[in-house]
């Protein structure tokens, strides 16, 4: 006659169902509505712009860096504005538009999020695993 299976043995709490995470989850939203507005590669490519110019640019020197047509650039950075990835003055008949450092340490704590940290067995160090795709 065969064996019966064994069973798993059982699980008591104190290996698994305690870990609480050493912080709020609050600022979600925000990272949410943040890398929302950084998925499109022309508003990344803005942004660069900005953070390279280290000066407001006017919307016409931004528009000569792109070919796409001047609604789609306004929208783009209308987008950004609406969550606080740039700043718009405007001078006269033009609108110039500026870095906000401020949102982007929310990409910092990305990094927290989106990496895991294991420790590498018997070598004490760390290494970063990504997810596969």
């Amino acid at each position: 006659m065969p064996k019966a299976p064994t069973p798993a043995p059982a699980r008591t709490t104190a290996e698994c169902c305690t870990y609480q995470p050493p912080r709020a989850l609050d600022d979600v939203a925000a990272l949410s509505e943040l890398c929302k507005a950084l998925g499109d590669p022309s508003r990344l490519q803005m942004l660069q712009l900005l953070a390279m110019a280290k000066r407001p640019l006017c919307v016409c020197e931004l528009e000569s860096q792109f070919d796409l047509s001047q609604p789609t650039i306004s929208h783009h950075l209308k987008v950004l504005r609406d969550v606080g990835l740039v700043n718009a003055e405007r001078r006269g008949t033009w609108v110039f538009y500026e870095l906000v450092p401020g949102p982007l340490r929310l990409l910092r704590w990305l990094d927290l999020l989106t990496l895991t940290a294991q420790p590498q067995r018997g070598t004490g160090r760390q290494t970063v695993r990504k997810e596969e795709r």
